[in-house]
């Protein structure tokens, strides 16, 4: 495997300019689909898509999430501007999450990919089932 770190983060091309190189961290995709393509992200987005919500209803939202990761990806979130936390001073402090604009940005694009991902999910398995009946396989691990 590449260590990103050994690789420059930019090259000149030909007109003198320079470009991330793809695949280094600094790439704005890679950092975005980071992010969306961990395990809890898109679900928290997408709850939080439907209006604000408190911690303990965004726990029950989501399920199997821990509370320790449910508090890390809120703050990841926070952090890269897609979710914004409101903390309303009572006994105890009452806590709520909502999307940003930039995260409401998102979704438009977040569930056509969703929406395309469960439309073709069964072709995406069935595709598999025939790849590991062809290779003689039982799934990805059991690689020669």
């Amino acid at each position: 495997m590449i260590d990103d770190d050994a690789l420059p983060a930019e090259v000149e091309s030909a007109g003198g300019k320079t470009a991330p190189v793809a695949g280094h961290r600094s790439c704005p995709v890679r950092d975005v689909l980071d992010r969306l393509g961990d395990k809890w992200s898109t679900l928290i987005l997408v709850t939080l898509s439907k209006g604000p919500q408190r911690f303990n209803a965004l726990a029950r939202a989501v399920p199997d999430i821990s509370r320790r990761m449910l508090t890390e990806t809120l703050r990841s979130l926070e952090r890269d501007g897609l979710v914004w936390r409101e903390v309303t001073p009572s006994t105890p402090p009452a806590v709520r999450y909502g999307l940003t604009p930039l995260g409401a940005s998102l979704m438009p694009p977040l569930t056509a990919l969703i929406r395309w991902a469960e439309d073709n999910q069964p072709r995406i398995a069935a595709a598999r089932a025939a790849y590991d009946a062809r290779a003689g396989k039982n799934g990805p691990d059991n690689r020669g």
